[in-house]
């Protein structure tokens, strides 16, 4: 699809050095999908390319980069013949049905290409003893590298829990995985995905009874999450704090008191925005070590992704008091720059999804949808 007219060209020393960015043996997410896989590095740019100003912009012009940006990642469509579910998952978390494939040249929505049962390396499903389950294929960024991760994603982009689902030719329903998830919970496994789902599907009140004999309850999930270690989580921790956040959201705005699971979950997020805050680069960056302590690198590719799993935790964390504050406008600022300045080259699609999604997030709570 051609570029907008408003594509920003880079000098060619700048492109020459941006041009690995992408992960190491998949395509990245390209302008084109005619982009060809290429080995991966890091990236730097000159210190004056991109997040150099030290105040943010005016509001509206502000709003009309985060337009721009959202409108051009939007542009970048993806195959099913060169992308896998990884990626196209990561794509539907932040555009839901507005994302298209490119099905050898005809584009398709890539929500209903999915539910409708097409193809896709990594989508892999199959009945479950209690509903639907999805497989399992850590490590691979084809496949789903946690616990519940489809379902996780699938329950942020808008889909209600009695649409429909085909696997081998075989019609499910979304609250055929609800279920299955609810039953495979289990004392010790990594949550967050099934916390995201859940404490979106559910009844906030919901218990029931897991595979393993005890009873569960979606404040048991927040407390067992709440009580992890996010250094060692997946990256840092954000996908954790995202998925308390949004569930503690939900309770609270149903007039749930802070006590219990739900305190502990409030006092992590609380202790999370502080540490975003206090290790954010003078530029408006993220620290490229997430909530542990300062950091920065010559990666743009790295500083995409960690500013931007960052943001995507704000927008839904703070109150909107605290998200109007000028230091998270400065980091909108400076996820929108290092996003403006690659948006010619193909770049490693969970970064850029989760930053993407970051950005609608902050645009839709501050300036509406």
């Amino acid at each position: 699809m051609p570029l907008a007219p408003n594509v920003l060209r880079l000098p060619a020393w700048q492109v020459l050095l941006l041009s690995g960015l992408i992960a190491a043996g998949q395509p990245g997410c390209s302008p084109s999908t005619a982009s060809q896989p290429q080995a991966s590095q890091p990236i730097k740019l000159a210190s004056s390319a991109v997040g150099s100003s030290t105040s943010p912009p005016a509001d509206e012009q502000l709003r009309e980069r985060i337009d721009r940006v959202i409108a051009f990642t939007r542009r970048r469509h993806l195959s099913p013949q060169v992308h896998n579910a990884w990626q196209v998952v990561h794509g539907l978390l932040v555009f839901g049905r507005q994302l298209s494939l490119d099905d050898n040249g005809k584009l398709v929505g890539a929500l209903d290409y999915l539910l409708q049962g097409g193809d896709l390396k990594g989508w892999k499903m199959l009945p479950g003893e209690k509903g639907l389950e999805a497989l399992l294929e850590p490590g691979t960024k084809s496949g789903q590298g946690h616990e519940d991760q489809w379902l996780g994603y699938l329950s942020q982009c808008g889909l209600a829990a009695e649409e429909t689902i085909v696997v081998q030719g075989q019609t499910f329903y979304i609250s055929d995985l609800v279920t299955q998830a609810q039953w495979d919970v289990r004392e010790g496994v990594e949550a967050t995905w099934t916390l995201m789902a859940l404490g979106t599907f559910l009844p906030l009140d919901a218990r029931w009874q897991a595979k393993d004999g005890s009873q569960w309850s979606l404040e048991r999930i927040i407390e067992s999450e709440a009580g992890q270690e996010l250094a060692g989580s997946a990256c840092g921790g954000s996908h954790r704090l995202y998925a308390m956040a949004v569930t503690l959201n939900r309770y609270l705005e149903e007039g749930g008191q802070l006590k219990g699971g739900w305190l502990a979950a409030d006092k992590k997020i609380q202790e999370a925005v502080e540490a975003a805050r206090r290790f954010q680069q003078p530029n408006g960056a993220f620290s490229t070590n997430y909530f542990q302590r300062a950091g920065t690198s010559a990666d743009v590719g790295l500083r995409i992704n960690t500013s931007g799993h960052a943001l995507e935790f704000l927008a839904v964390a703070l109150p909107q008091e605290r998200l109007e504050e000028p230091w998270v406008a400065k980091a909108v600022a400076y996820l929108c720059g290092l996003l403006e300045q690659t948006q010619d080259l193909p770049l490693e699609c969970g970064g850029l999804y989760h930053a993407a999604h970051g950005l609608a997030l902050y645009r839709e709570r501050i300036y509406g949808p």
